[in-house]
């Protein structure tokens, strides 16, 4: 089992900058690829980013490409999430999620492939 807590969520106006923390539990974190997703109000859940085990294998959705960055310290346990150049319709409740993998140069793109998650952080960005 493993447990997530995010934070570092608040509200921003268009163009500043956030960075959301994810703490996870247990031992072997390094063995788990994480992802971030969000949910707007009204809308599906989607993808954001993900990270392999080891960190050495990233990917994006377009629409925050160049503007986040997701990285993790697996001696800390933590994935994180730098947002730059926020827009309001990056508001939303953003979510880490967590997949035990015994490969740990993969990172997964969909929310099914996900064993775990956080209880989500709000993160608001005015006009």
């Amino acid at each position: 089992q493993v447990q997530l807590v995010e934070s570092g969520g608040g509200l921003v106006q268009a163009g500043g900058s956030l960075r959301l923390s994810c703490a996870a539990s247990g031992r072997t974190f390094s063995s788990y690829a994480m992802g971030w997703f969000r949910q707007a109000p009204g809308k599906e859940r989607e993808f954001v980013a993900a990270i392999s085990g080891s960190g050495g294998s990233l990917y994006y959705a377009d629409s925050v490409k160049g503007r986040f960055t997701i990285s993790r310290d697996n001696a800390k346990n933590t994935v994180y999430l730098q947002m730059n150049s926020l827009k309001p319709e990056d508001t939303a409740v953003y979510y880490c999620a967590a997949r035990a993998t015994a490969y740990s140069g993969r990172y997964y793109l969909g929310d099914i492939e996900y064993d775990y998650w956080g209880q989500g952080t709000q993160v608001t960005v005015s006009s």
